[in-house]
């Protein structure tokens, strides 16, 4: 399908959504992309309500509803209709080649299915849609583990998809069990960043497979990347078509050109007109890797959320969930770190404040963010991330911007 442009849709959205209609009030009558502001998550999302909705363009009569995340009283969704939703698919899939899926290949798709979630629904859509005829085995990665690697070997499965925790889990079940799955050639991943301390259980359980990521994509701001042919570094990909990727300056705000600067991503999607995704910070920070703004490479998340495992928890969601939480005691700051721990990701609350007894604010908060986010809690049960971690500082003890002197709200030290 011929690539849409910017102009049609920024009338169309102008003209349909009641919050973007407001957002764009004060604009020329054709703006360019660096005249659209940068959308507020909180106010996006407070838009997008179940109920008097102002953010999309129309009704939502056909199509596929998702969940993005939130907590359980404020829950986030994403809607697209059937065409859109088709279109993704089709393009997603047509970066698969680039990432080793080849003609005969039988895939297991070990993400996750049902409760709104997208990962395993969306690998079936792209498998039938991409441009290789490959054989889907739909396993799904909540099945008993002795079902999964059953399968894998009695139908040779020659390629995996799923989540790097959940990728993981499986590969101490093989080599405990049957030692090995010589039949696996390629592991894909998606959903979460992918370490090097996850290389070498990988590589124990299946010695003939290379790793590879299934491309860049988030449910709100939709498919962002592809795998580029022959890359070595699964952090790099490129743009998809139909989609448009800025990097700003993190302090600044100014776009970003040149290769090897780090800055934040944000994303426009030129198909998407129901629920419109328009210069959407995506929470991930990432680098151009060559001229022309084509390539580039992930390097963490920013400030938008933080990605624990397969689990987005929203920055905004966590002060909440601490402020709720810690009562009369006097918090006066919140950061959030993401670490490393025995190959799992860890979430760490570092909080400055007033605190004499931590072992029991702990134990709250912990409380508190399982009712909040109840899948945090039930992959910490899974042994899919690591527990809960709360960290108290002294009123210097958190990071602050040294240009700005604005707090940092997260920390990703995952990468190094």
């Amino acid at each position: 399908m011929p690539v849409p442009s910017l102009d049609p849709l920024v009338g169309f959205v102008r003209e349909n959504s009641p919050f973007y209609k407001e957002l764009y009030a004060d604009l020329p009558a054709a703006p360019a992309l660096s005249d659209l502001p940068l959308v507020d998550h909180g106010a996006y999302w407070a838009a997008n309500g179940l109920h008097d909705n102002r953010l999309l363009t129309g009704e939502h009569q056909g199509g596929i509803v998702l969940k993005t995340g939130g907590t359980t009283s404020a829950p986030r969704v994403s809607r697209y209709t059937r065409e859109e939703w088709r279109e993704m698919s089709a393009t997603f899939g047509s970066g698969l080649p680039a990432a080793g899926l080849r003609d005969g290949d039988r895939v297991a798709n070990l993400f996750y299915a049902g409760e709104l979630y997208s990962s395993f629904l969306f690998t079936a859509n792209w498998l039938q849609d991409a441009p290789v005829d490959a054989v889907h085995l739909p396993i799904a990665g909540s099945a008993p583990q002795d079902f999964v690697i059953g399968n894998i070997a009695e139908f040779a499965a020659t390629v995996l998809a799923g989540p790097p925790t959940s990728l993981c889990q499986l590969a101490q079940g093989v080599t405990g069990t049957v030692g090995s799955l010589p039949s696996v050639r390629v592991v894909l991943f998606s959903g979460e960043a992918f370490y090097g301390d996850q290389r070498a259980l990988l590589a124990a359980a299946f010695p003939n497979a290379t790793v590879r990521s299934l491309g860049y994509a988030t449910v709100d701001g939709g498919i962002v990347g592809a795998p580029v042919d022959g890359e070595p570094d699964t952090r790099v990909h490129r743009v998809f078509p139909g989609r448009i990727m800025e990097i700003l300056d993190v302090d600044t705000g100014d776009p970003i050109e040149e290769p090897e600067r780090p800055g934040r991503v944000v994303v426009t999607d030129l198909v998407r007109r129901l629920q419109p995704v328009l210069r959407y910070p995506a929470g991930d920070l990432a680098e151009w890797t060559g001229p022309g703004g084509s390539t580039f490479r992930l390097l963490g998340r920013s400030d938008e959320g933080a990605r624990v495992g397969p689990v987005t928890l929203y920055l905004d969601d966590l002060r909440d969930i601490v402020d709720a939480a810690s009562g009369d005691r006097m918090i006066t700051g919140v950061q959030v770190v993401l670490r490393r721990v025995e190959a799992k990701d860890q979430l760490v609350l570092r909080l400055a404040g007033d605190v004499t007894d931590p072992e029991v604010l702990t134990v709250t908060i912990a409380s508190a963010l399982e009712d909040a986010r109840p899948m945090f809690a039930d992959h910490v049960r899974r042994g899919l991330v690591a527990p809960l971690a709360v960290e108290l500082a002294g009123p210097a003890g958190l990071r602050v911007n040294p240009r700005s002197g604005k707090l940092v709200r997260l920390i990703d030290e995952r990468g190094r």
